[in-house]
């Protein structure tokens, strides 16, 4: 089934490969690999971006192993060198090359294209446009531009399991009573609205109200601490007269945004600023609405299915000129997602903890696939239901 999700998926449809921020200037570059494939993605000194598969036209060697910054593509095997437009620069010896032709060995073109400032490549050379692909997840974010912010942090981990049992453990929020039990104080789990279209989908969990499974009532001070993540020696703010615990935290939340976003957080409601607005672009491209400064990225690890690669990239607006986007962090084998995303990341590890263990028993059962709720795992259906479309079974 990997290969012919390599051959029918990935080698066909548009995929996030990186943000424009990551190439600012002419000449750098930025290597994006999936499922064994390894592709180049350039910076031109027009300011264009252009993308080629990572491999030199003469021997096939890698033509970049590292990002960086070059005034042309050249390959450390024998020195064949491409401008950055990909033609043809220099071949050592060429007079023992006369089969070679300029205008026929410049490097080949993969489509590109970019919104919100991240950048999106196919590596079929014929694949539909760009625009029809992305427009449902556009006109969902024209309220927020994702462009106007920057790469805080990067962080990257090896899954132990199949991107899609690693993709699936953030397209729900009904495993929360079971996975993640300190957060239900906060978050409205099973009251999450659900929304499907063709290539996108959406899940808004309602924040700073409890989940509706606990069997005891909580007072907003509780619920505030939960939403806050105030240990139990601390003292919690406290709330004024005639507001609840989710319109405190909200406007709290507001005001200290206020000088990396300026007065556009009156803008937003409520919701924008506490609920979790979490929408996924086929096949495994996750952008979060309003203010959650959250982006997954779930892809194979090379061509073993029974690990992933796993990223979150944190988003934050800024006020004067663009900070530098945040290098990639790569956390080891027995490294916590908690320690370098706090309480983002302690949730991620309880995610993790049970991702192995569902690679396992989907492996080891005699049951025909997998029993889904009628609508709280509706985005976890629609994966498969496209995957079906793409991949054919």
């Amino acid at each position: 089934y990997h290969d012919k999700e390599v051959k029918n998926l990935w080698m066909k449809v548009w995929q996030f490969a990186a943000r424009e921020e990551e190439i600012p200037e002419p000449g750098d570059h930025i290597r994006y690999d999936i499922a064994g494939v390894s592709f180049l993605i350039v910076r031109q000194e027009n300011r264009e971006i252009k993308a080629y598969p990572n491999a030199c036209l003469h021997r096939g060697r890698m033509l970049k192993e590292f990002d960086g910054n070059a005034s042309d593509i050249r390959c450390a095997f024998h020195g064949f060198a491409w401008t950055l437009d990909g033609c043809l620069k220099d071949v050592p010896a060429r007079w023992d090359f006369p089969q070679i032709k300029d205008e026929e060995f410049s490097l080949p073109e993969i489509p590109v294209a970019t919104w919100a400032g991240f950048i999106f490549i196919n590596p079929d050379q014929s694949c539909e446009p760009f625009e029809p692909f992305i427009n449902e997840l556009a006109s969902q974010f024209e309220r927020w531009d994702l462009g106007a912010l920057y790469i805080q942090a990067h962080v990257a981990r090896i899954m132990p399991c199949n991107w899609k049992i690693a993709q699936e453990a953030f397209c729900e929020a009904y495993h929360v009573s079971g996975t993640h039990p300190q957060i239900m104080r906060s978050l409205g789990d099973v009251n999450s609205q659900v929304d499907v279209w063709d290539n996108c989908a959406r899940v808004i969990t309602p924040g700073g109200t409890p989940s509706p499974l606990l069997d005891y009532e909580l007072s907003d001070e509780d619920m505030l601490r939960a939403m806050m993540d105030i240990p139990l020696e601390a003292e919690v703010p406290t709330i004024p007269e005639g507001m609840n615990a989710r319109a405190f935290l909200a406007a709290m939340s507001r005001e200290g945004l206020r000088a990396d976003a300026g007065d556009q957080v009156d803008v937003y409601c409520d919701a924008e600023i506490v609920d979790s607005i979490d929408y996924t672009q086929f096949p495994n491209f996750h952008p979060w609405g309003a203010f959650n400064k959250i982006v997954y990225r779930f892809r194979p690890n090379g061509n073993d299915h029974r690990t992933s690669i796993m990223e979150c990239y944190q988003l934050m607006p800024f006020q004067g000129d663009r900070p530098p986007a945040a290098p990639i962090h790569w956390l080891g084998d027995d490294e916590k997602w908690s320690t370098v995303l706090g309480f983002l990341g302690r949730v991620f590890d309880q995610d993790v903890f049970n991702m192995p263990k569902v690679q396992m028993g989907l492996e080891s059962t005699y049951k025909p696939g997998v029993t889904m709720s009628g609508y709280q795992e509706s985005k976890v259906r629609w994966l498969h239901q496209k995957l079906t479309e793409w991949v054919g079974e």
